[in-house]
C-alpha cells in the first residue's frame, strides 16, 4: 500500500485546529497499492470509498445509513515497464444507482493501450467523459501515474538502475514540481547535471 510514515519524518506541519466548531459530514477514502507480478509486468490497484456522517432518506422510502457506502469502486491496470496499459478491470461494489452506475465497468477496458506518462489523463477525458463515464471512476484513474512512477522508482533503487546519475536525458520528474524545479536546491544537491541556476536581470 502507499502510504506515508510520519515517524519517520522530520516533516511535521499539522494542519491548525479549526476555530469554529464543525460536524462531520462526507469522508472519502482512495486507497492504491501496486504489485510486481511474476511475468514482469505491474498491476495497480485503487479503491474509491465514500460514507456520509447522517442518515438520509433515498427512494422508496428507504434510508440510507450513516458510514454504510454511498460509493465502493475498484479499478485495476496493468503495466510493462513503459507504463503502457495492457489490462484493466473495474468493479463496483456500492453505487447510488446500482445497476445502472455499474453497467459502466466495461467500458473501462478503454483504458488499454494508454500510457500513464503520455497524455494519460488527456486519454481518460477522451474516453469517458460525461455520459461516456463514470465521474468517480475516472477520478480514481487520476491517481494511476504518480503511483506507478513511485512503483516504479522503488524497483529501480532497489535493482541499482537509478536516474540520477544519467547525463543523456533528463529525468522525466525533473520541473515537474516546485521541489523539483531545475533551478532549487534539490536538483542541484542530487542532481546536479540537470541543475540550472535562476538567470536573474542583474537589476535591483
Amino acid at each position: 500500500m502507499i502510504g506515508f510514515n510520519l515517524a519517520a519524518s522530520s516533516i511535521s506541519m499539522p494542519l491548525p485546529p479549526p476555530s469554529v466548531a464543525r460536524e462531520p459530514m462526507h469522508t472519502r477514502t482512495i486507497t492504491v497499492q501496486s504489485f510486481a507480478r511474476e511475468d514482469g509486468l505491474w498491476d495497480l490497484e485503487a479503491s474509491l470509498l465514500d460514507v456520509k456522517s447522517y442518515d438520509f432518506p433515498i427512494r422508496n422510502g428507504q434510508t440510507h445509513k450513516a458510514g454504510d457506502p454511498v460509493h465502493l469502486m475498484h479499478l485495476r491496470v496493468t503495466i510493462d515497464s513503459s507504463f503502457e496499459i495492457v489490462d484493466a478491470v473495474a468493479v463496483y461494489d456500492a453505487a447510488p444507482y446500482q445497476d445502472n452506475c455499474s453497467s459502466i465497468s466495461d467500458a473501462y477496458r478503454k483504458l488499454v493501450g494508454l500510457n500513464l506518462l503520455k497524455q494519460f489523463r488527456q486519454g481518460v477525458k477522451e474516453r469517458f467523459g460525461r455520459s461516456a463515464g463514470c465521474t468517480h471512476m475516472s477520478e480514481l484513474a487520476q491517481v494511476l501515474p504518480t503511483t506507478a512512477v513511485q512503483t516504479m522508482a522503488g524497483r529501480r533503487r532497489s535493482s541499482g538502475e537509478s536516474e540520477i546519475y544519467r547525463t543523456d536525458k533528463q529525468p522525466f520528474h525533473l520541473d515537474g514540481c516546485h521541489a523539483l524545479r531545475l533551478s532549487g536546491p534539490v536538483v542541484e544537491e542530487f542532481y546536479p547535471v540537470w541543475f540550472r541556476p535562476k538567470v536573474t536581470d542583474g537589476m535591483d
